[in-house]
C-alpha cells in the first residue's frame, strides 16, 4: 500500500487523459490506465480531477467490486489540509415578498368590504324589485 503524501497543488497537475489523479475519501489514485474501462467514460473521472472526487464517487453509488478494484490504483494519501474546508452554503434571509405590493391592511379590509358591498347590492336590488 502506497504511503507517500500528496498535497492538492501536486494532484490537481495530473487532469488529462494521459496522466489523470483522484482524491477519493483521502486518498489519491492514477486511475489513467482505467479511464477507457470506465462504465461512465472518461469525462466523468477527467471531470473528477484537482478536487476531492469523494461525493462525486459516492453520489454515483459504486458497486463492492468497483470499490475493490480501487486498490491497484492506489498511489498514496491527500495532505488534507490543502484542500479547501467545504463551506455550507445558507441563503441570505429575505423579507415576505408581496408580488402586487398590496399592504396586508388593505387587503384585509376588502375581504371585508367586498362581500359587505355585495351584500348591500343584493339587498338593494331585492327592495327595488319587489316595490315595482
Amino acid at each position: 500500500m502506497a504511503s507517500k503524501v500528496y498535497t492538492l497543488e501536486e494532484v490537481s497537475k495530473h487532469n488529462t487523459n494521459k496522466d489523470c489523479w483522484l482524491i477519493i475519501n483521502g486518498k489519491v489514485y492514477d486511475v489513467t490506465k482505467f479511464l477507457e474501462d470506465h462504465p461512465g467514460g472518461d469525462d466523468v473521472l477527467l471531470s473528477s480531477t484537482g478536487k476531492d472526487a469523494t461525493d462525486d464517487f459516492e453520489d454515483v453509488g459504486h458497486s463492492t467490486t468497483a470499490r475493490s478494484m480501487m486498490d491497484e490504483y492506489l498511489v498514496g494519501n491527500i495532505d488534507g489540509s490543502t484542500i479547501p474546508t467545504k463551506v455550507k452554503y445558507t441563503p441570505p434571509k429575505q423579507p415576505h415578498y408581496n408580488q402586487d405590493k398590496t399592504s396586508d391592511f388593505i387587503i384585509k379590509l376588502l375581504q371585508f368590504l367586498v362581500p359587505l358591498a355585495i351584500l348591500g347590492l343584493a339587498v338593494a336590488v331585492r327592495i327595488y324589485t319587489k316595490s315595482e
